[in-house]
């Protein structure tokens, strides 16, 4: 008789004893068939997630100390895992002193100003944090692939966007910029899983229906903001973003890497 292979798993004590907590358990009944290697990435996932988010709080609790005022602004496809990535980062640090910013269409009165005007009265005060879900770049990629702005409107503002971002940095505002990256392939399957859930279906919008159609477009544009803004001065982080758990864990190490906070803060 043919020997088969032992489909078992050997666990350690410890991980064993992850195994057995309350989100253990919930890891491993969550989905059928049940998968314990699976179930054990998310258990350490989420152990590595508390670990980063105690730092968060505190960096936030030196830059209140110190009155740091501090941007992050995450740009990336759409359905590239952003908005999920913000909320691991802000939901245990304290919400008076951080703000989420993800702006709307631009009114008429707003088409009229500056095109950084309306970001630049979203800036951090002392001792705040601000998180731009999507941001100035717009004008980079979005716009352009869309038609939302001419093509003057998009040389002017790749000619001013490094200046801007160095008067920035010189006032002594500390800039992140976090580009998540995923593949087409990806991006379709979670446009998929969007439309058939009734609790995300209002994330799809006009613009992200034509996003595959226009994929090599936004690779275009892509290319040529890197190739522009990625400075010395103000560099982009790339994470790659396909497996969302591993994103967020990238993300917020990054961020923790990028702010010289005292990490003897107590809290």
């Amino acid at each position: 008789m043919e020997n088969k292979k032992s489909s078992k798993i050997e666990l350690s004590a410890i991980d064993a004893e992850k195994l057995s907590s309350k989100e253990g358990l919930k890891a491993i009944l969550s989905r059928e068939p049940y998968n314990i290697e699976k179930a054990l990435r998310y258990v350490n996932y989420l152990n590595k997630l508390e670990e980063l988010q105690v730092e968060l709080i505190r960096l936030q609790t030196w830059a209140i100390e110190h009155n740091e005022r501090i941007i992050i602004l995450f740009e990336g496809r759409d359905a590239a895992g952003k908005g999920g990535a913000i909320r691991r980062i802000t939901e245990r640090i304290n919400p008076r002193h951080m703000r989420i910013v993800a702006l709307p269409k631009p009114t008429e009165e707003q088409e009229t100003q500056w095109y950084f005007q309306r970001y630049v009265e979203q800036f951090p005060k002392a001792g705040e944090l601000v998180l731009f879900d999507r941001s100035w770049y717009n004008r980079a990629v979005v716009e352009p692939v869309n038609d939302f702005c001419s093509e003057q409107e998009y040389k002017i503002f790749m000619k001013q966007v490094n200046g801007f971002e160095k008067m920035i940095l010189q006032s002594g505002i500390r800039l992140v910029k976090i580009y998540m990256s995923i593949s087409k392939k990806e991006q379709q399957k979670r446009f998929d899983d969007i439309k058939n859930d009734p609790l995300k279906q209002w994330k799809m919008t006009r613009v992200d229906e034509r996003a595959q159609e226009l994929w090599d477009d936004y690779t275009v544009y892509k290319k040529k903001m890197f190739k522009k803004t990625n400075t010395e001065l103000s560099p982009w982080k790339v994470i790659r973003a396909n497996r969302k758990t591993e994103a967020r864990i990238e993300c917020i190490e990054h961020i923790l890497d990028s702010i010289p906070y005292d990490k003897n803060t107590e809290i």
